[in-house]
């Protein structure tokens, strides 16, 4: 059941710009925000009214490190560490307007990475991809807002174009970052309702990958920025039944893709009704912990049921709406159950901290944009062509049997800098090839994953086929180790409480808690006020057996996994 929110006139909120270039003027759409949700894997926050600043206490527009300086350690100051590893690894930087962020190619690369594995699954699963305008006329933010309750953006209005003032002024969505939520659903369901005619129109299945702004008071390379990426995917469908398959579809699809690309030991389950989508029937996510042991919301998917459907049905609103329905069977005119779900570059962020050590970056294999890169080392000129033959020779060896190889072959560094500044973008192989090594015909071999000697072999053989086996070998080895490490890390700061004592305990020594829970909404909030702790999620994987509420002494269904957030 959609409960309306009564808004305020939002034509009354804007007066007529007298300037004649284009103009975009920020603005609150709403006065209050009913609920605070968040959505696709971003963090709820609290309100702000001025241009963003950085949270992490420097200035935008300049750099935080150069490649030669020093990392942070994590140990001493989490945060500087993850700047460190950003500009040192060249993943990013801030842009010239403050709070946004320039994703450098090897940033990039990380991203292409996340987008071609999650392409393919989306295509295996029947969705097309698409794409919809930034821009929405100003008044299906009104019909929005009147219906569907928590639905609060801040939004930029463009009210002069072409040297004119519009007829109708358009709106560039940046969301208000206490309640982040899809590219408008105006927009969707209105498309919807030009596509969607007949139960043989149904499932609609599209995706579209776009970027996204939304006002940011204090801004984290990453996790919170004025503007990032994503995908976003809305589906519609005939039944309820198919609606909740398609959301826990999704839900899986985001889960393997942790597991098996990014060796992020992800929890999946549903949200609480206080932390679920607003407007949503139900809400899934991922949630991953940080190095920092803080939860990272990963992703999310959405059962909206009818809500979006209905909501523009409504009495009030069949004026000027149309609600997305559609002829059934028995030719009876039904409304669509729908579906959206989304991931973004915030990822990106959560290989950082969730690998990440005192050197830098450390790269899962199966989305490194460099798995292995090769360091040619020679003293005299008389060496310099043997050697850089031999890296040549192996590189090509390499780049043939599909591993993404890099040569290193500058003059800018030394082979000791070079080894220090490929550690610190994570690449999972460094090959090391001296004039020694070419007349033994074979090669040095170090993982990224295990530092020091322990993680280097001398003496593997140049020959094509040996040198394949053993560098694809290794590369096996490495993501299953990585995926290993960080569910040791994550299940050894997870305690099962009883009590709400022993929850804040938890909470305050910077662990998860994970105990059974059927309090009620307001026992959820208090829990949030008194220890900054949510719930993450009920999880899908659930213990047998009887349960008792740690809160209330009430029998218990489920348990709960309560964690600081980012």
């Amino acid at each position: 059941m959609i409960v309306s929110l009564r808004l305020p006139s939002l034509s009354s909120l804007l007066a007529p710009s007298k300037l004649r270039s284009p103009q975009i003027h920020r603005q609150s759409c709403y006065q209050h925000l009913r609920r605070r949700v968040p959505h696709a894997g971003l963090s709820a926050h609290s309100s702000a009214s001025s241009p963003p600043e950085t949270e992490d206490g420097v200035d935008s527009n300049k750099t935080r490190a150069n490649p030669d300086q020093v990392i942070t350690p994590r140990s001493q100051d989490f945060n500087g560490w993850y700047l460190d590893v950003i500009a040192n690894a060249e993943l990013a930087d801030y842009g010239p307007v403050r709070g946004t962020m320039v994703i450098r190619p090897y940033g990039y690369a990380i991203w292409e990475a996340i987008q071609d594995y999650l392409n393919v699954k989306f295509k295996e699963t029947g969705h097309s991809n698409i794409y919809f305008p930034q821009f929405i006329p100003y008044s299906f933010l009104e019909k929005e807002a009147s219906h569907v309750e928590g639905f609060s953006p801040e939004l930029a209005v463009v009210t002069i174009g072409g040297g004119k003032e519009l007829e109708e002024k358009l709106v560039v969505h940046i969301f208000f970052f206490a309640n982040v939520r899809p590219t408008s659903e105006t927009i969707v369901n209105h498309m919807f309702t030009q596509w969607i005619h007949s139960y043989r129109d149904l499932p609609l299945l599209v995706n579209q990958w776009a970027n996204v702004t939304r006002w940011e008071m204090r801004t984290k390379l990453f996790l919170r920025t004025l503007e990032f990426l994503w995908q976003e995917g809305h589906t519609a469908h005939t039944t309820p039944e198919e609606a909740e398959k398609e959301a826990l579809q999704m839900i899986d699809v985001y889960t393997k893709f942790a597991y098996e690309q990014a060796a992020i030991p992800v929890i999946a389950g549903k949200k609480s009704n206080i932390e679920r989508f607003a407007g949503a029937l139900k809400t899934y996510t991922i949630g991953a912990m940080m190095g920092d042991r803080k939860a990272l919301q990963a992703g999310t998917s959405h059962n909206l049921g009818q809500n979006f459907s209905l909501a523009f049905a409504t009495q009030e609103c069949l004026s000027k709406c149309v609600p997305v329905q559609f002829t059934d069977e028995n030719g009876q005119r039904q409304h669509v159950w729908q579906t959206s779900w989304a991931i973004s570059t915030r990822f990106v962020g959560g290989i950082i901290m969730t690998h990440g050590d005192d050197a830098g970056l450390m790269l899962p294999p199966k989305i490194a944009p460099i798995q292995v890169v090769i360091v040619p080392i020679w003293k005299k000129e008389e060496e310099r062509v043997g050697v850089l033959n031999a890296a040549l020779s192996v590189k090509e060896v390499l780049w043939t049997a599909g591993i993404k190889v890099k040569l290193d072959d500058s003059d800018q560094r030394t082979p000791g800098r070079k080894f220090n500044f490929w550690e610190v973008k994570g690449v999972p192989l460094r090959i090391e090839i001296g004039p020694r090594d070419v007349s033994s015909g074979s090669v040095v071999i170090s993982r990224r994953d295990i530092p020091g000697k322990q993680g280097k072999v001398f003496g593997i053989s140049m020959e094509p086929s040996i040198l394949e086996a053993y560098v694809k070998d290794k590369l096996d080895e490495i993501q299953p180790s990585l995926l290993a490490r960080a569910t040791s890390f994550r299940d050894s700061n997870i305690e099962d409480v009883s009590s709400y004592d022993e929850l804040k305990a938890a909470i305050s020594s910077g662990k998860w808690a994970r105990g059974p829970w059927s309090a009620s909404d307001a026992d959820e909030l208090r829990v949030k006020e008194v220890t900054g702790a949510t719930i993450r999620c009920f999880p899908f994987e659930q213990p047998q057996g009887l349960k008792v509420c740690f809160m209330t002494g009430n029998p218990a269904e489920e348990v709960a996994i309560f964690a600081k957030s980012y």
